[in-house]
């Protein structure tokens, strides 16, 4: 994750008389802006929600950040190539899932994958090609069953030195599901947070929309184009495409979604979006899916969650998987 810079922005905007309020607000945390939409009769309540909600990513961001030397993730980073090291229950949780996610996605979801992100130039710039020597050096280093966790003990380790675990691939759907929480438990029934715009979970309904909460699909050549329309009611939907960060060498593009079986970025796909329960799951499986492929996903993905996926060709071909 990135440095962040905080900020607050709140946004009152009273609708015609006898409508609920609506409240805006966001904060910039875990490299990108998290915002929050509420709908309620009770001004001081829905504001008050909001706020805690913002509160509650912004511990997170204490927590999960690899750049902060006090974190505990960056205290797992540190020790746990030498010993076991003690976390807290949250985390040990969060860390638990990602080992299962990977399982699951047989290893294209690897909270490991940082080296391959290093080596490719993705960690803190826009990416470059690297030698096929350090592209070897770092597959050495990944891979989630080096992750060893003792649920007896709450503790971690690292299976060899060398190996790090990253939360870019999941930090970001975990905070927008903690924020839900966090809303529900101050009786909030109609909210929406977006995290950073590739996250997002719609919480009930909004006004006049008994369908849900309405967010557009764009089309990942032409971002101001939309390509589907969902409609959100207690549901997640997280998208990742090679759009979001890319270069271009030797006549080739390559982005930053990382295939960990081949030290390579993932090639076929543009662009994938999945609707989930939550959005933890939701933001986990788009980098599978982006790395197996349509064919794979119909056999393995979770079946609640539903993937709209779009191929890389030269007619642009988009759909959700059957």
């Amino acid at each position: 994750m990135k440095r962040i810079v905080l900020a607050l922005c709140l946004v009152w905007l009273p609708g015609p008389a006898g409508e609920r309020l609506r409240f805006e607000a966001s904060r910039d945390a875990m490299g990108g802006t998290f915002a929050v939409v509420v709908y309620g009769e009770d001004r001081t309540k829905i504001e008050g929600a909001a706020a805690l909600a913002l509160e509650e990513v912004a511990r997170l961001d204490q927590l999960l950040s690899n750049y902060k030397p006090s974190s505990e993730w960056s205290m797992v980073n540190r020790e746990a190539p030498e010993k076991p090291v003690h976390v807290s229950d949250e985390l040990f949780a969060l860390l638990s899932k990602c080992t299962e996610y990977g399982q699951a996605s047989e290893g294209t979801f690897d909270i490991t994958v940082g080296p391959l992100m290093k080596v490719w130039g993705f960690y803190k710039g826009s990416g470059k090609l690297p030698h096929r020597g350090e592209i070897r050096a770092a597959l050495t280093r990944i891979g989630y069953q080096n992750v060893i966790l003792d649920p007896q003990a709450k503790t971690v380790r690292f299976a060899k030195s060398g190996v790090e675990i990253d939360p870019g691939g999941i930090g970001k759907g975990y905070a927008v599901d903690r924020m839900i929480g966090v809303l529900r438990a101050q009786g909030i029934a109609s909210g929406f947070i977006s995290a950073a715009g590739s996250s997002i979970y719609g919480m009930g309904t909004p006004p006049s929309e008994p369908r849900g909460w309405r967010v557009n699909i764009r089309n990942p050549r032409n971002p101001s184009v939309t390509i589907e329309e969902v409609f959100l009611k207690d549901q997640s939907l997280s998208t990742s495409g090679s759009q979001e960060k890319f270069f271009e060498a030797e006549g080739k593009i390559f982005s930053h979604i990382m295939d960990p079986h081949t030290g390579y970025p993932a090639q076929g796909r543009l662009q994938v979006s999945v609707l989930a329960p939550s959005t933890t799951d939701s933001e986990a499986w788009t980098k599978p899916i982006f790395v197996q492929g349509r064919q794979w996903a119909a056999q393995h993905k979770p079946k609640q969650l539903r993937a709209y996926i779009c191929e890389d060709r030269q007619d642009i071909s988009c759909a959700w998987l059957q």
